[in-house]
């Protein structure tokens, strides 16, 4: 009797769940999300989440606005490029008032810079020093928003 009541429960419980309409939009972006745009329903979302999972395409279009993803305003929340530009102000400093450098390239790799547009990028940083470092006394966090705010200009 225990047995047929639990199995009538768990049916009772599975048609619940094959029948509730999740919230649209539980994947945010990535391939997943776009394979399967405009379907709805648990299992749709189940898929789109695991191939955005599956492939680790969902971050990469984070940092790159790719996917169908936003590209954050502010850089300072990736928390390796916060990482990177604290331990090696004093060379990114020498590197962008120089307009080229390891620590320039490794920066433009963590925030995603294409190589084709790499030049422009750190012309614009040069020719952007003062505005990116005002003074001696700056943070890393001041840095990244600064940088980003004279690239999205």
């Amino acid at each position: 009797m225990k047995k047929c009541l639990l199995g009538v429960a768990v049916c009772f419980f599975l048609v619940a769940v094959a029948y509730a309409e999740p919230p649209k939009d539980n994947c945010g972006c990535g391939w997943g999300s776009m394979a399967f745009k405009g379907k709805e329903g648990l299992i749709f979302q189940v898929l789109a989440a695991t191939t955005n999972g599956s492939f680790g395409n969902q971050t990469f279009g984070i940092t790159s606005g790719t996917a169908e993803c936003k590209k954050p305003k502010s850089f300072s929340s990736n928390e390796e490029l916060n990482k990177f530009v604290a331990d090696n102000l004093d060379n990114l400093a020498k590197d962008i008032a120089r307009g080229e450098g390891e620590s320039l390239e490794t920066l433009a790799e963590l925030m995603g810079v294409p190589e084709a547009q790499r030049p422009v990028f750190y012309a614009t940083l040069q020719t952007h020093f003062t505005q990116i470092f005002p003074s001696e006394n700056i943070t890393h966090v001041d840095v990244i928003e600064n940088i980003a705010r004279v690239t999205q200009s």
